[in-house]
C-alpha cells in the first residue's frame, strides 16, 4: 500500500477535527489500541456531518455499511493527530467517506498512522429502513 503525503492530503481534503489520545487509548504494547481507531473515524464522521452537511440526524439517520482501516503506524500518547474527512462517492441511499488519521509523532515528524474508507446508508429513524440520500445533503457531500 502507498502510504500518502500528510501535507498533499492536507491540500486536497478541507476538513479535519483534532482528536485528543487519551490515557485509556493506550493498551500493553504503549500504543493506541487497535479498536480505538473506530473510535477516532467514527467521532470525526459525526462531527463532518453536522459542521460540513448540517445532516439532521433525528429524522434521516445514516449508519455504518462497511468499514475498512489500513493501519499505517502506531499511535502514542503524547502523538498530535487529527481526521481529515471527505466524501468519495454518493449513490441512491449509500455514500462513502475517505478518512486519514495524521499527526506529529513525538519527534517532530507529520505522519498518516491510518487510512479509513467508510459505507454509510441514510435509513429513516422511524423504520430503520434505507433511504435515498436527501438532496441537501448530496449536495453537500459533492462539494465536501
Amino acid at each position: 500500500m502507498e502510504v500518502q503525503d500528510p501535507a498533499q492530503l492536507k491540500s486536497q481534503i478541507s476538513f479535519s477535527t483534532p482528536v485528543q489520545i487519551r490515557f485509556s487509548d493506550i493498551d500493553g504494547y504503549l500504543h493506541v489500541n487497535n479498536g480505538v481507531y473506530f473510535s477516532y473515524f467514527e467521532h470525526a464522521r459525526a462531527v463532518f456531518l453536522y459542521q460540513v452537511c448540517g445532516w439532521n440526524v433525528m429524522t434521516i439517520g445514516t449508519v455504518v455499511g462497511r468499514i475498512e482501516i489500513d493501519y499505517l503506524r502506531p499511535v502514542h500518547l503524547e502523538d498530535q493527530v487529527e481526521v481529515l474527512v471527505k466524501c468519495t462517492r454518493i449513490g441512491n441511499s449509500s455514500f462513502d467517506l475517505e478518512q486519514y488519521l495524521i499527526g506529529m509523532d513525538s519527534k517532530g515528524e507529520v505522519r498518516v498512522f491510518a487510512k479509513c474508507k467508510c459505507v454509510m446508508v441514510s435509513v429513516d429513524m422511524k423504520t430503520m429502513k434505507p433511504v435515498s440520500v436527501p438532496e441537501e445533503y448530496r449536495v453537500k457531500l459533492a462539494n465536501s
